[in-house]
């Protein structure tokens, strides 16, 4: 009977664990230029990308590279009808920073979009620009 008991009340215990974990939704995308976010820069490649916690985004160089959390400004409304794959928006801003002389297209990441979720924006360009949508596939 004591067995028992202890059974049904690890049952419990794991099943409660198992219903508090929170679960984001995830995307994987292959971005084919280099690009900043979050006053970093990343090379080209592909990238697996997820809310991590409150307020942050996480964005690692697949495979195997570190996650680097990405501060997000505020949720962006889901669209309707609702985005069936992930997607992220960047900003193209044309620079001349680098040299002066000669023209150079910087990425920026504005925002992310995962299936189910409202929007991330993780950065706002002031002044004249684009945008590039790069879609995805859901991560699991």
């Amino acid at each position: 009977m004591k067995r028992l008991v202890l059974l049904a009340t690890a049952a419990v215990a794991f099943v409660l664990i198992a219903g508090s974990a929170v679960s984001y939704a995830q995307g994987t995308f292959k971005i084919p230029f280099k690009f900043q976010a979050g006053g970093k820069k990343f090379p080209a490649g592909e990238y697996w990308v997820a809310q991590k916690g409150e307020g942050q985004i996480a964005l690692r160089k697949e495979p195997g590279g570190g996650e680097v959390l990405i501060p997000f400004k505020e949720r962006l409304a889901q669209p309707s009808p609702p985005l069936a794959d992930p997607q992220l928006v960047f900003d193209v801003v044309g620079n001349f920073e680098p040299s002066y002389t000669e023209y150079v297209t910087d990425y920026l990441l504005a925002e992310v979009w995962l299936p189910g979720e409202e929007g991330f924006l993780i950065h706002t360009t002031k002044g004249a620009h684009q945008n590039q949508v790069i879609k995805g596939r859901e991560a699991r």
